[in-house]
């Protein structure tokens, strides 16, 4: 038995590979891009080779770093973007199209038809999800009904279908694996998280032979062993979690109530609702947490589209700035009594208002207002946008107080301080940042540890827990009122729709 762990972060840009010793100290890691393919307007690929490939590559890049061997490494923890779809050859391993990226739209219209039809209420009861082309299920009825042979290869049994995490598994197992983990199978639209199973009617709904279906397991679990000749012999894979529940665990998260939030391009924040799931009145998504021993524990998620995507538009868009950490020293160089907000729905907004024809505006600009006071808008635009999500939970899950809560944080944004500080004050709760901020890899490469006997159980395991900064409120109730007051109101004024 090794005494290291590997972790792979399969993401929507890069794969990252990760070596941690038996304290989830990062002992060496290793990073590689891959292109992206836009092939149609609201359409985004990667070649599934390439996700694997790199995830190879970069496997093996960490361990030498490390001056390890296989011997050493104890087992596997993998996590990757959640939604994204691949579908493939049973027999030959060829995937039959592009993987279908979490980001696709082409599968709008279909979902457009299933909310006419009705059946919004039953895929958000038995799946806690809204009907989106966000989700998997509806990628792979696309897939089965567009591409030439997808159909008759299903309805023979030998076609199959993954999310990033079970392509990695069925490729590095040299196809003897063919399994998920609860997590994943949560984001597909197509599982029923109160029963822990595919969902026979929502299979029907969308046309999908169940025999294109991975196993679904703990995220602790036995996913098999790699092909010796990838590693110079075989290591265990033991480990399976979505990207943001991944980042859940890694923030010990492991307590309801408590909350992370994570700040890449855009942001995701779960709330940890325990062994309830909690139906959202705000267009929230009820999903697994995470599972062990066949139990699996909830969360509530919300996602706002625009956090680090800011500061690039800041940065490309703007040139105001020639890097990102030039925002914070704006920030502190901005004019306090310049009330200027920026609502950054240049996308649209995402929840809780879910519009997706809103546009992005500046309110209260002057002929003092400069590059800081725009920089600054941006930065509280990511508080802002935090707490319409914070607070939408609070709603769902009947919080009256929440003196007792702390945000746990992670993602690029978290190492700017100005940016946790306001975060801090707008939401009025304690802010905390870990030691280690790469914790999407830590969450993996603790499921795998747990498994392979290295680590020690969930409770003991959030002892260990270490936070590298905190942040208290300084701002007065008054004036927290009276900025959230002011956002709330240009909000309203960039919907598509006036709120109700």
């Amino acid at each position: 038995m090794g005494d290291y762990i590997l972790s792979i972060d399969q993401g929507t840009t890069s794969t990252r590979a990760v070596v941690f010793d038996q304290e989830l100290n990062i002992i060496s890691m290793a990073q590689e891009e891959f292109p992206q393919h836009f092939p149609k307007p609201g359409w985004v690929e990667h070649d599934p080779d390439d996700l694997f490939n790199t995830a190879l590559s970069t496997c093996r890049e960490a361990i030498s770093k490390a001056d390890l061997t296989s011997v050493d490494i104890a087992g596997i923890g993998i996590t990757n973007q959640r939604e994204t779809t691949v579908l493939w050859d049973s027999e030959s391993g060829k995937p039959i199209h592009n993987a279908i990226v979490w980001q696709d739209r082409r599968a709008a219209n279909l979902c457009a038809d299933l909310i006419d039809a009705g059946h919004s209420e039953m895929v958000a009861e038995r799946t806690g999800l809204l009907i989106d082309s966000y989700f998997s299920g509806t990628k792979i009825s696309w897939v089965l009904k567009n591409i030439e042979g997808a159909r008759e290869k299903a309805d023979a049994g030998k076609l199959l279908f993954g999310t990033v995490d079970t392509w990695l598994i069925w490729r590095l197992t040299g196809g003897t694996i063919h399994a998920t983990d609860a997590t994943n199978a949560s984001r597909t639209m197509i599982y029923d998280i109160r029963n822990g199973c595919w969902d026979q009617d929502l299979l029907k709904l969308l046309d999908i032979p169940a025999s294109v279906l991975p196993e679904v397991k703990d995220c602790a679990a036995n996913f098999g062993g790699t092909l010796p000749e990838y590693f110079d012999g075989t290591i265990k894979i033991c480990g399976a979690i979505g990207d943001q529940q991944s980042a859940t665990v890694g923030q010990a998260c492991f307590s309801p109530g408590m909350i992370k939030s994570t700040y890449g391009t855009g942001c995701f924040a779960l709330l940890n609702t325990g062994d309830t799931i909690v139906r959202s009145k705000n267009r929230l998504l009820s999903t697994v947490a995470y599972q062990l021993d066949g139990s699996p524990s909830y969360a509530l998620e919300g996602s706002i589209f625009m956090a680090g995507a800011i500061v690039q538009w800041l940065r490309d868009g703007l040139k105001m700035i020639n890097d990102a950490t030039e925002t914070q020293a704006l920030a502190h160089q901005s004019d306090d009594n310049q009330n200027v907000v920026m609502v950054p729905a240049f996308t649209g907004l995402g929840a809780p208002y879910w519009d997706a024809e809103a546009r992005g505006a500046i309110f209260g600009m002057s002929r003092g207002t400069g590059p800081a006071e725009i920089a600054r808008a941006a930065l509280e635009s990511v508080g802002y946008q935090t707490r319409d999500l914070i607070e939408s939970m609070y709603k769902d899950w009947n919080v009256t107080n929440n003196n007792d809560t702390i945000l746990r944080v992670d993602g690029g944004m978290a190492s700017s301080d100005w940016t946790m500080q306001f975060l801090s004050d707008i939401l009025g709760v304690s802010v905390d940042r870990p030691k280690i901020l790469e914790t999407t890899a830590v969450g993996a490469a603790y499921m795998a540890g747990f498994y392979a006997d290295l680590l020690p159980g969930p409770d003991e395991y959030a002892q260990k827990w270490v936070r590298e900064s905190r942040f208290i409120p300084e701002m007065s109730t008054h004036l927290r009122k009276e900025k959230y007051d002011r956002w709330q109101d240009c909000v309203s004024r960039v919907l598509s729709e006036p709120p109700k």
